[in-house]
C-alpha cells in the first residue's frame, strides 16, 4: 500500500490518531513495536493558527518514528488551510483530515463527524486543504452522521475527487459514538467500488492479531488502522504483524511488556513533569490488558492509578511484577 511515494508495505497496520494517548513517546514505541505508519493527537486548527503552545507541541516529529502523519480538524476553510500550511513546515509525511471525531466539543461545533452534517463542507475544505500543501493529504471519516445517513460509498467517491491520496474509514456512525460493533460492510463496499483508486484504511474494533487478519481477508481493504487496542499495550502491533507473517501467535515475555509501561513512564515524565507526566499515562495504566483477570487486584489497582510521584508507582509497579506476575 502506498500514500503518495510512502511505500507501507503489504497489509500495513496502523495507529490511529487518538487524543490523550498518541504522543510522540506513544508513537514511537509502537513503531518500534512493528507499528507501520502513526498519527498525532488531534491538533485543533484554529488553536493552532492562534500560536497555542500545547497545541503547537503536538506537531513535533521524531526520526525514529516515521512515517508519521499530523491530523488536523476545524470547521472553516481558510483556517484550515492555514493550519495545514502550519502543520507542513514540521515536515511530516502526510497530512490528516480529521471528519471523523464523535465527541460533541468537536462535533457538535461543526467540526470533526459534524461535518458529515455538511458535505459540501466537508469537501470545499478537503479541496482546498490538497491544493495549498505538497505532502499527501489523507482523510478519516465514519460512515456517517446516524443510521439514517449512511453516505460512506458516495462520500469516498467524492473525497478522492477532492484530491486525497488514502481514506479511512471507522465502521460506525457519529451518533453511535463508540457504542456497539463497528460495521466494516460498508467499509469492504467502498473498498470494491470499481471507481475507487486510493488506498481504503480500515478502523474499528480490531481488537486482536486473528481479527486483523480475518478482516484483511473478509473485507479486502488495503490498510487496518488500530486505536484502542493499543492502549497500554503498544506491542499489539508486533503481535499482529507476526500473526500476519506466519499465522501464529506470539505474544512477547511479561517482562517485556511491563518494560514497556515503565518506558511509556519514565519518557511521559520527562516529556512534560513528574505530576502531570503521571496523569497522562494513567489512561494507558488502566487500559493495558497486561494486568487484567488478576485475582484480588483491585486494591492494587485503586492504588497504582491514584499514585502521584513515579516513586510511589514504581515501588506499586515493582510490587505487582512480584506478586502478581510471576
Amino acid at each position: 500500500m502506498k500514500i503518495g511515494n510512502i511505500d507501507l508495505g503489504e497489509r500495513p497496520v496502523m495507529l490511529a490518531p487518538m487524543e490523550d494517548v498518541t504522543d510522540l513517546s506513544f508513537r514511537t514505541i509502537c513503531r518500534e513495536q512493528g507499528a507501520d505508519m502513526v498519527y498525532t493527537e488531534f491538533v485543533s486548527a484554529d488553536a493552532l493558527i492562534r500560536n497555542i503552545q500545547s497545541t503547537v507541541r503536538k506537531l513535533s516529529i521524531a526520526p525514529a518514528e516515521r512515517p508519521a502523519a499530523i491530523q488536523i480538524y476545524g470547521k472553516e476553510i481558510d483556517p484550515m488551510v492555514e493550519a495545514a500550511k502550519i502543520a507542513e513546515q514540521a515536515n511530516p509525511d502526510v497530512i490528516d483530515l480529521n471528519f471523523g471525531c464523535p465527541v460533541k466539543k468537536v462535533a457538535s461545533k461543526g467540526a470533526g463527524a459534524g461535518l458529515l452534517r455538511n458535505v459540501p463542507l466537508m469537501l470545499n475544505i478537503t479541496r482546498a486543504v490538497v491544493n495549498a500543501v505538497k505532502v499527501p493529504v489523507t482523510a478519516k471519516t465514519r460512515l456517517g452522521w446516524d443510521h439514517n445517513s449512511k453516505h460512506i460509498v458516495e462520500l469516498a467517491e467524492q473525497l478522492q475527487d477532492c484530491g486525497i491520496q488514502a481514506l479511512t474509514i471507522h465502521g460506525r456512525t457519529r451518533s453511535q459514538l463508540y457504542n456497539g460493533e463497528a460495521d466494516w460492510t460498508l467499509i469492504g463496499e467502498v473498498k470494491n467500488n470499481p471507481r475507487m483508486k486510493i488506498p481504503i484504511i480500515g478502523n474499528g474494533d480490531v481488537t486482536t492479531p486473528q481479527r486483523l487478519a480475518e478482516y484483511y481477508d473478509r473485507y479486502g481493504v488495503d490498510g487496518i488502522m488500530v486505536g484502542r487496542a493499543s492502549i497500554g499495550a503498544p506491542w499489539i502491533f508486533g503481535e499482529m504483524k507476526r500473526y500476519l507473517a506466519t499465522g501464529e501467535t506470539s505474544p512477547i515475555p511479561t517482562h517485556e511488556k511491563m518494560a514497556l509501561i515503565r518506558r511509556q513512564i519514565s519518557e511521559s515524565i520527562n516529556r512534560i513533569d513528574e505530576y502531570r507526566g503521571i496523569l497522562h499515562i494513567r489512561r494507558h495504566l488502566a487500559a493495558t490488558p497486561l494486568f487484567k483477570g488478576i485475582p484480588n487486584f483491585r486494591e492494587t489497582r485503586i492504588a497504582m492509578l491514584r499514585a502521584k510521584t513515579f516513586d510511589e508507582l514504581n515501588d506499586i509497579l515493582n510490587l505487582i511484577e512480584q506478586k502478581f506476575l510471576q
